[in-house]
């Protein structure tokens, strides 16, 4: 499928994404997200595909933010619209896809693109990365689940801290207080994206699917994890990858996983 702002690759068991608007600094607008929601779509449903890296263009941005000229002028009910389209569409998508999601952030990750970051279940930086929650600023709040995934990574008083004042903070930050999983040279980025993403690639698709799963239930409000752990873990008995994998690992040698 060809896209206007986006670029979807696939390099053996690995697609990466790439928001292309290089010239506004990646920005988010409507057509974006839309493209970004089919191709994170097909990438889910294509068996071949076991892990997602998620970029943006250039040197500069991962994505800069939202596209405000698109809703510098909306009223109330179009700004709830425009967030809960856009959670439903992408941000809570991503979050709860079964593929795994690496966000390789370059630059700048400011609002929508700092909360895309957040909806990836792994994220990295480059050392010259930019993140921040700037919105207060404009007069508005995040609205594309940022306040909500922010405290569950970093903390309620640090999220505080940071959607309150609207300030950046750089790639070591992010990475001290948790916001990122590694932190490396800009030149390095990409390849320690697809390093990361060539070992989940190696691991069983289903098992990483319940395991997602099981994950996010725990942060949902009255789920209980555990009980979704349980299931989970069951589910994972009546799968040909358990089969393999236990077999596998009696035969003493690697397992190949078919995602079944």
């Amino acid at each position: 499928m060809d896209f206007q702002n986006i670029l979807a690759d696939t390099q053996g068991k690995i697609q990466t994404i790439t928001i292309n608007r290089p010239n506004q600094l990646n920005a988010l607008n409507k057509l974006t997200i839309e493209e970004l929601s089919t191709a994170f779509k097909n990438a889910e449903a294509d068996a071949e595909v076991r892990a997602i890296i998620v970029t943006g263009s250039g040197e500069k941005a991962f994505v800069a933010g939202a596209d405000i000229k698109e809703f510098a002028n909306f009223n109330v009910e179009q700004g709830a619209e425009l967030a809960r389209m856009g959670q439903e569409s992408l941000f809570n998508l991503v979050e709860n896809l079964k593929t795994p999601v690496i966000a390789a952030v370059n630059g700048f990750a400011l609002g929508g693109g700092l909360e895309l970051a957040m909806s990836a279940h792994i994220r990295i930086c480059s050392d010259n990365a930019k993140m921040g929650l700037p919105e207060v600023s404009l007069g508005v709040i995040p609205g594309y689940g940022g306040t909500q995934r922010l405290p569950q990574l970093i903390g309620k008083g640090r999220a505080n801290e940071l959607v309150f004042t609207a300030q950046m903070i750089d790639g070591a930050r992010a990475h001290d207080i948790g916001l990122v999983n590694h932190c490396v040279p800009a030149d390095q980025l990409m390849e320690t994206a697809v390093k990361m993403a060539t070992k989940i690639s190696r691991n069983s698709p289903t098992a990483i699917g319940c395991a997602i799963e099981a994950i996010n239930a725990g942060f949902v409000d009255g789920t209980n994890g555990f009980e979704a752990e349980i299931t989970a873990f069951g589910k994972s008995f009546g799968t040909d990858d358990f089969k393999e994998g236990t077999t596998a690992f009696v035969e003493k040698r690697k397992p190949s996983f078919t995602g079944n």
